[in-house]
């Protein structure tokens, strides 16, 4: 191959990664004009197509799939290198790319981030908010954020913040005049806000002595956005099920009230996940370190 294709096929994996030359544009440092001329001289140089464009949006062809799966863990060796040469600063440094989920960001990442910035001002945090589990080797992530039971088992999890409570809440507004549930299946007579895990509605959970029990409810709303939920569920539209750190300073002033709290299920909590033991790049190291140090239980 010859060593001029190199930096056109790096630039052809972001622009695939991003679905987006401005957003990959951005990150690269150059123009979305010089980007395109830049993808355009490779598909010629390779006489195929790679990337189907429209005013819309940026899609990858199959034969650029192609080129994706086999390029990517040469790419990956490569930076891999590179963050090796890296290593050698005092100073921690460069991008550090995580996936997590929304709900993620608000209850782990966010209430520490300025702290961690401030602390390592080298690192860049590039924070990829999305509730599907994607594969973060493919999508170019140093790590993921995702509560255990989520995760595959040939990465290496490390638990961060402890175990969570899930809490169903409603506002006094809504309760007013309603019959309080006693059990979950009471929640059938009432209007629920449901969230969407990848491509499924949640079915809500609880536990109460040992017994074990999972609700499909029914209501007016469906997100896979916690803070929709939540500000939905302040305003009075319903009863929503979220995680109780979100909603304890609400619970505590009166703003919300707790429902069917005997049942209210704890889960084993957050875990930030990476593909491989053999080399932890020193800017994740030391987010790892921080992010334990901070979020203890």
């Amino acid at each position: 191959m010859s060593p001029d294709l190199l930096a056109p096929i790096a630039a052809f994996a972001r622009v695939a990664h991003h679905a987006s030359f401005t957003r990959a544009a951005a990150e690269l440092g150059v123009s979305p004009s010089a980007l395109s001329q830049t993808i355009r001289k490779l598909e010629a140089s390779l006489g195929v197509r790679l990337l189907d464009r429209s005013t819309r949006r940026v899609g990858v062809t199959e034969l650029g799939q192609r080129l994706l799966a086999q390029a990517q863990p040469s790419l990956a060796s490569l930076a891999l290198a590179i963050e090796g040469m890296n290593e050698s600063r005092d100073r921690p440094s460069g991008l550090l790319r995580l996936n997590v989920s929304r709900t993620t960001a608000d209850i782990v990442v966010l209430p520490h981030l300025q702290a961690f910035l401030a602390e390592f001002p080298d690192i860049t945090l590039d924070l990829h908010c999305d509730n599907a589990l994607l594969d973060i080797v493919a999508g170019g992530f140093d790590a993921g954020i995702r509560l255990g039971e989520s995760l595959a088992q040939d990465v290496v999890a490390v638990p961060i913040g402890g175990r969570q409570r899930i809490a169903t809440v409603a506002s006094p507004r809504y309760l007013q005049g309603r019959a309080l549930p006693q059990v979950p299946q009471d929640l059938a007579g009432h209007r629920c806000l449901n969230v969407r895990l990848g491509g499924g509605i949640y079915r809500w959970e609880y536990t109460n002595r040992g017994r074990a029990v999972e609700v499909e409810v029914q209501g007016p709303l469906i997100s896979n956005d916690g803070d929709i939920l939540i500000a939905a569920v302040r305003a009075g539209a319903g009863i929503a099920c979220v995680f109780e750190v979100q909603v304890a300073d609400d619970i505590a002033a009166g703003r919300l009230m707790p429902v069917l709290k005997p049942w209210w299920p704890t889960f084993p909590g957050f875990y930030l996940y990476h593909p491989s033991r053999t080399h932890v790049p020193r800017k994740l190291r030391v987010f790892i370190d921080f992010l334990q140090a901070r979020a203890r239980p």
